[in-house]
C-alpha cells in the first residue's frame, strides 16, 4: 500500500489525501477536499508503456458507431455554438474523430494530443470551446491541464468533458474503467463540481459521463 504521507492532490494540491482501495495492480487513493480518486505517480505507466497501449486503439472517424459515442457531447455542444466558432480538441489520439465532425458542420477545430498531435503552439491560443472525450482520466496533472485549458477558453466559451465518474467504493470494487492501466486519474460528480467552484463556472450534466462547464461572460474566472 502506498505511503500518503506527503502527497498532495493533482488536482487541487491539498494534502488530505486518504487510501481509497487497492488491487493487486495499484492502490487509489481519495482528497478528501475535492473528491478525486487517483493511482500515486511511483505506480503509474512510464510514457512509453503509456504510449504502447494507445497505439492499440482503432479509433477512425469512418466508424459510425464511435461517431454516435462522440455525438452523446458533440451534438448538444455544437447546438450551443455560434456558427463559426474556433475549438479545440484536446487529446484527440491516434485517430483525431471528433475535430472531424466539428469540422464537417463548419467548425474551425485544432487538435493536440501530447503523442499524436504535440504541436504545443496550439495551447497558446484562445479558444471559443473546448472538448477532452476519454481524456481526463489519462491525466497525472489533472490541476495543472485543466487550470490552462480554463485560461485559454474565451468568457462565454464551453469546456466539454466526457470521462465515466465515480460512485462509491461498492461500485468502484467491481468497476472495469479503474482497470485500464492508462486510467489514473477518477472524477465524481462532487469532484466536477469542485471545479465548477474553483472556476465559477456553469455545469451541465448532459449524460453519468458527459459534462459541460460554461466560463463567465465577465467578471472573475477562477483557475486552478
Amino acid at each position: 500500500m502506498a505511503d500518503n504521507d506527503g502527497i498532495q492532490c493533482p488536482l487541487c494540491d491539498d494534502r488530505a489525501v486518504v487510501h481509497y482501495w487497492s488491487d493487486r495492480q495499484r492502490d487509489y487513493l481519495q482528497c478528501a477536499h475535492c473528491q478525486l480518486v487517483f493511482v500515486p505517480s511511483g505506480q503509474q505507466l512510464s510514457p512509453a508503456q503509456e504510449k504502447s497501449h494507445y497505439d492499440l486503439h482503432e479509433n477512425n472517424p469512418g466508424d459510425q458507431r464511435y461517431r454516435a459515442f462522440l455525438g452523446r457531447l458533440c451534438t448538444p455542444l455544437m447546438d450551443r455554438l455560434a456558427p463559426g466558432s474556433r475549438g479545440l480538441d484536446f487529446g484527440a489520439g491516434p485517430g483525431p474523430t471528433l475535430s472531424v465532425i466539428l469540422q464537417e458542420a463548419g467548425f474551425d477545430v485544432a487538435i493536440y494530443d501530447i503523442y499524436y498531435a504535440p504541436d504545443r503552439s496550439v495551447l497558446a491560443k484562445r479558444y471559443d470551446f473546448i472538448t477532452a472525450t476519454e481524456v481526463v482520466e489519462h491525466l497525472s496533472h489533472p490541476g495543472e491541464v485543466l487550470g490552462h485549458l480554463w485560461t485559454v477558453l474565451e468568457p462565454g466559451g464551453w469546456l466539454g468533458l466526457m470521462t465515466k465518474l465515480v460512485r462509491d467504493k461498492v461500485a468502484f470494487e467491481r468497476w472495469h474503467y479503474k482497470n485500464d492501466p492508462t486510467h489514473i486519474s477518477f472524477f465524481s460528480f462532487v469532484t466536477m463540481d469542485y471545479l465548477r467552484t474553483r472556476w465559477g463556472a456553469s455545469i451541465e450534466r448532459l449524460e453519468d459521463d458527459v459534462i459541460l462547464f460554461r466560463k463567465p461572460d465577465r467578471g472573475l474566472c477562477y483557475e486552478l
